[in-house]
């Protein structure tokens, strides 16, 4: 009786420990052959990076002379938010003349350089209404059917009650 308590125990804690693990996410571009870093200044060009490298994650927007190559690997544990573990920059600046690597910068989580990653939101810029002003909002507005005089606006058809 003891043996199977015991071997529920340990089977329970062993389920507690995996549920804790963390979950970890890759995003980003992932060096396979060749890493952004070991670009040549002065040598490189536009054609040989993106053979080497492929497309850049992002271009600059306001100058299309310069790459980012951005990695980040992220981790969950349970419920809490992600945190982001690594995250590794590469800025390739090019000549705008012979499309040559003038420098290739790395940034790292250590750098403490801001960049803005897409994070599939949207921002909405006004004002946020709470809860009880959405569902309370349209309150003594009018009713939900047409009254008379609306049968002439456009989309209603005659004789539709």
């Amino acid at each position: 009786m003891f043996r199977k308590a015991a071997f529920a125990a340990v089977a329970v804690s062993l389920l507690a420990t995996g549920a804790c693990m963390p979950i970890t996410t890759y995003s980003g571009f992932q060096a396979v052959e060749v890493n952004p870093a070991d670009v040549k200044p002065g040598e490189d060009t536009k054609s040989t990076v993106t053979a080497k490298l492929g497309s850049p994650s992002v271009t600059s927007t306001f100058d299309p002379n310069t790459w980012f190559y951005m990695s980040q690997v992220t981790d969950r544990v349970a419920f809490y938010n992600p945190r982001v573990a690594k995250r590794d920059i590469v800025a390739i600046n090019f000549d705008k003349q012979t499309e040559q690597v003038l420098s290739v910068n790395k940034y790292s989580l250590r750098d403490g350089k801001v960049f803005a990653y897409n994070d599939r939101e949207t921002p909405t810029r006004g004002r946020e209404m709470t809860i009880l002003e959405q569902l309370l909002g349209n309150v003594g507005r009018g009713g939900m059917l047409p009254r008379d005089e609306e049968e002439s606006i456009p989309g209603n058809r005659p004789g539709d009650r």
